[in-house]
């Protein structure tokens, strides 16, 4: 074994294990709320997180999804998540890393995403209809990644650089400013500010 490959086990292993979870569980309900209307048993833990014992924005953004699912409707939510996200056509934000990255659906950003996938042993499930860069499979992607039994994190940010950080904040920042968004403007504050702390975390590690 190099020097080199000892230096990197040696500084991975210093991550606590409990920053890992998190990370994969953050991404985890990220992954739920984009994929889908969220249901009611989705929607019930966030209202009841109580993050005012904490400091800092990624807290603030928590209190701020909490205090927007406790005043969430289930048929509201419907109606704005297919606005936003399906809509006529198409929705009035686009959640796919091909749009941002080159203006276009299906194209190049997701080819090289299949090919990452395949590499780590992912493939889209059979039944599933969206495409592997829309952003509710990405961060499903990123949560098996950084799960119990994923990737080591030099790997988690070579995916999340490549497919993710170039776009991923813009996206949350449209969300926020899209006319339809009520609950997902909240949604799109508290991904935004995941996403910037998601970028030190693994720049540090």
């Amino acid at each position: 074994m190099s020097t080199a490959a000892s230096s990197d086990m040696t500084a991975e292993s210093s991550w606590p294990a409990a920053e890992q979870w998190l990370r994969s569980r953050v991404y985890t309900l990220l992954a739920q709320l984009f994929a889908d209307v969220p249901a009611p048993q989705l929607i019930a833990p966030l209202a009841a997180i109580d993050a005012t014992d904490e400091s800092g924005p990624l807290a603030e953004a928590w209190e701020r999804l909490a205090s927007a699912a406790a005043d969430a409707d289930p048929e509201a939510l419907d109606i704005e998540y297919h606005a936003l996200f399906i809509g006529l056509g198409r929705g009035e934000v686009m959640p796919f890393g091909s749009w941002y990255q080159s203006g276009f659906l299906m194209g190049r950003p997701l080819v090289q995403l299949r090919e990452d996938l395949r590499a780590f042993g992912l493939e889209r499930e059979d039944g599933v209809h969206e495409p592997e860069d829309h952003i509710a499979a990405l961060f499903e992607s990123m949560a098996l990644l950084s799960g119990p039994d994923g990737e080591p994190l030099a790997r988690q940010r070579a995916f999340f650089n490549a497919h993710l950080a170039s776009w991923v904040e813009r996206f949350m920042q449209d969300l926020q400013q899209a006319g339809s968004a009520h609950f997902y403007r909240a949604v799109g504050a508290f991904g935004e500010r995941f996403m910037v702390t998601e970028k030190q975390y693994l720049e540090m590690a």
